[in-house]
């Protein structure tokens, strides 16, 4: 329905077709969805284009064939392709798409398309820009660059040694508790949550268990090597316990980190928002088996990309 075709062309069609795309061809083939995407933009209302969320993720397609051009092993052993996921999460539409290698890095080339998709959403008349992504998306060398032209990003920031120093050092008043708001508002009547049979079993059985205690905010400045000047980092502290069956073993404490340019949005408004990026994921899912578009049917890196 979507391309207008009375059927769906035979799969040697479809393959003979994507394999005459060069790269430059597949450039243009977004080029030309970005120019529709744009008239469908200008008919949203006003409160559309207060902020475009601009997400970017990597994502594994794995295949089982042997002979497909630019295939590759991951890091942890999976054979096939890495395409680049870059979506606006308003309208959870995939912005850009890009096929690599399996053994190429996550961030790698996203910079570039973040800057493509702030363009392209700039010139829509979107008044704001928000950058969103996990760890291996911080790119600290373009901070600066992104910060000076007006766009707000936040980042997943590793753990390294520094931040986690920075973070125990904090005094106790520097903490605040994060309180998760619900899930969902019940619309009937509050029912008594079921019985967790997953928890029981592996209290039974004296399986290791962590269990999640409490969660604490905080927050600091800090210059990253790449940039010229410090940002604001978010600390969220988990407090756990580590059990085995009914023991309780010790006390545990992990740090996440997120690395931002907004000066002003509270801390805990900043994790959820940054928490938010997990609905990316059902995107990815639903490109993969919903729509197939990650099957990878095609001989060669470029004409898999044409497909996707």
């Amino acid at each position: 329905d979507a391309l207008g075709a009375r059927v769906i062309p035979d799969p040697t069609t479809a393959g003979d077709f994507c394999r005459r795309f060069a790269a430059a061809d597949v450039e243009a083939l977004m080029a030309a969805i970005d120019r529709v995407r744009m008239t469908v933009w200008r008919q949203q209302p006003a409160a559309f284009f207060d902020e475009a969320i601009i997400e970017a993720d990597g994502t594994l397609a794995e295949t089982t064939g042997e002979c497909k051009e630019g295939m590759e092993i991951s890091y942890h052993g999976v054979w096939g392709y890495h395409p680049l996921v870059v979506t606006l999460a308003n309208t959870g539409e995939p912005l850009y798409l890009v096929n690599r290698s399996a053994n190429r890095p996550s961030h790698e080339g996203a910079a570039e398309r973040f800057d493509q998709a702030i363009a392209r959403c700039r010139e829509a008349g979107f008044r704001r820009i928000l950058l969103r992504g996990d760890t291996d998306f911080s790119s600290t060398r373009h901070l600066d660059r992104w910060h000076e032209a007006g766009a707000r990003f936040l980042f997943g920031i590793d753990a390294m040694p520094k931040l986690q120093e920075l973070a125990a050092g904090l005094s106790r008043c520097a903490w605040k508790r994060l309180e998760r708001p619900a899930k969902y508002a019940v619309q009937t009547e509050t029912r008594s949550r079921r019985e967790n049979i997953k928890e029981q079993v592996v209290r039974d059985r004296g399986f290791r268990n962590i269990r999640l205690q409490s969660e604490d905010v905080a927050e600091f400045d800090y210059q990253p090597g790449a940039c010229r000047r410090a940002y604001r980092v978010v600390v969220v502290r988990k407090n756990l316990t580590v059990e085995r069956g009914e023991w309780a073993l010790f006390d545990d404490v992990r740090y996440f980190f997120y690395l931002t340019n907004d000066a002003d949005t509270p801390a805990d408004e900043l994790v959820f928002l940054a928490n938010d990026r997990c609905n990316q994921e059902n995107l990815i899912e639903q490109l993969k088996n919903g729509v197939h578009a990650l099957r990878m049917p095609v001989g060669t890196l470029v004409s898999n990309w044409a497909y996707m």
